[in-house]
């Protein structure tokens, strides 16, 4: 299950991550990507960076400032020849993105 932590993204750091990844939209509020945790850093994820394999993150913890952060992308991906990857940065804690999905249950027995 997904952080249920959500952070409005102060106006400079909306034109400051425009700027870095070159998109004309960046979202004004972002939910924690990581699983659900009450301690450490939250992190909403802004845009690909413009940089094969890296991400613009919006960190912060509490109720303290935000930042902007490019992150490395997790290398890491599902077991099986068709394995999912992971949507969150490398050296994340807990869960990785497909771990968190609830298994899909057949509408038929």
């Amino acid at each position: 299950m997904r952080c249920v932590h959500w952070r409005r993204v102060p106006l400079d750091l909306v034109r400051e991550a425009q700027e870095k990844s070159a998109v004309e939209h960046v979202d004004r509020t972002v939910q924690c990507q990581l699983s659900v945790h009450d301690d450490g850093d939250h992190f909403g994820l802004l845009s690909d960076s413009g940089t094969y394999g890296t991400a613009l993150w919006l960190r912060w913890h509490g109720r303290s400032e935000a930042e902007l952060v490019v992150l490395p992308d997790c290398p890491a991906s599902a077991p099986g020849p068709d394995g999912e990857g992971c949507c969150l940065f490398a050296d994340h804690a807990k869960q990785h993105t497909w771990e968190d999905t609830p298994e899909e249950v057949p509408c038929t027995s």
